[in-house]
């Protein structure tokens, strides 16, 4: 059985956490975060990201999953409006472009990984004969199936649905503003591999940081608790799953406080 929280302490410590790092004091926040990872091993709150956009710390393989399903659930009803109105998220329709222009398509069957509230499926479905969707927020999924988008959705985390799938393979994987929650890319791109037909395609968005930032890193969490990753590591990453690259392009992934978020639009075949 799992160990009852005490909510008032874990409250407590995480708002003296976030209070110290708004404050600029570094040590302290950090000690205070490792409260909050002591009363919260699963980290619903995401101290193990903040401590590492802190520069401290180890940088963790991935967003811990209880943080990503509470994020996303509780942002659910009002995550659209934000991320398309307020941050000029449009990775979806740069994907739908791009495949439009590369003549890539339609599919049989597409997996979108982190659909979130349907987003990417509305904006590829007449590209593809089934849809199946997934994501880690019950919440979320709960709207895009209220959208009848999707033939089939499951709440599950991206990297474990890949490793336990035994349907069909997919020949279109979309992974729009998957990345961001990711470290290390090794599980997902070898996922993905499993999962699809010969000559198949994987699309995915990623952010990145300039590299006088990532000092040759592969991977970082940045200043927003999102993971970046160096161009340099996608790429070596999808050679050595069999993956061949058709593009990477610099993009835009979203704007906030006013500055553009740099990331890339990637699209890979299964050879």
């Amino acid at each position: 059985m799992a160990k009852k929280i005490d909510e008032d302490a874990l409250a407590e410590a995480y708002n003296r956490a976030l209070a110290l790092e708004k404050a600029g004091d570094v040590d302290a926040a950090v000690k205070a975060y490792e409260e909050v990872l002591a009363i919260d091993p699963d980290d619903h709150g995401g101290a193990a990201v903040r401590i590492a956009a802190m520069g401290r710390g180890e940088t963790p393989a991935k967003a811990p999953d209880a943080y990503v399903e509470t994020l996303f659930d509780q942002h659910a009803e009002v995550f659209e409006d934000v991320l398309v109105e307020q941050l000029g998220y449009h990775v979806p329709m740069l994907v739908r472009q791009r495949l439009q222009e590369l003549k890539l398509g339609p599919f049989k069957r597409m997996l979108d990984l982190g659909c979130g509230t349907g987003l990417t499926g509305g904006t590829l479905r007449d590209l593809c004969e089934d849809m199946t969707g997934i994501d880690l927020s019950e919440n979320m999924v709960e709207l895009a199936h209220e959208k009848d988008l999707y033939e089939t959705l499951f709440v599950a985390e991206a990297e474990d649905f890949l490793e336990d799938n035994d349907e069909e393979p997919f020949d279109l994987i979309t992974a729009t503003d998957v990345l961001p929650y990711l470290g290390a890319l090794e599980p997902l791109f070898f996922g993905a591999a499993e999962n699809l037909t010969q000559g198949g395609l994987f699309i995915f968005s990623s952010e990145t940081l300039p590299d006088a930032t990532l000092e040759g890193r592969s991977y970082m969490v940045g200043p927003r608790q999102r993971f970046a990753h160096a161009e340099s590591y996608v790429r070596e990453r999808l050679a050595s799953t069999g993956f061949e690259l058709i593009e990477i392009a610099d993009i835009n992934v979203r704007m906030e406080d006013g500055q553009p978020t740099p990331g890339h639009l990637v699209i890979a075949r299964l050879a």
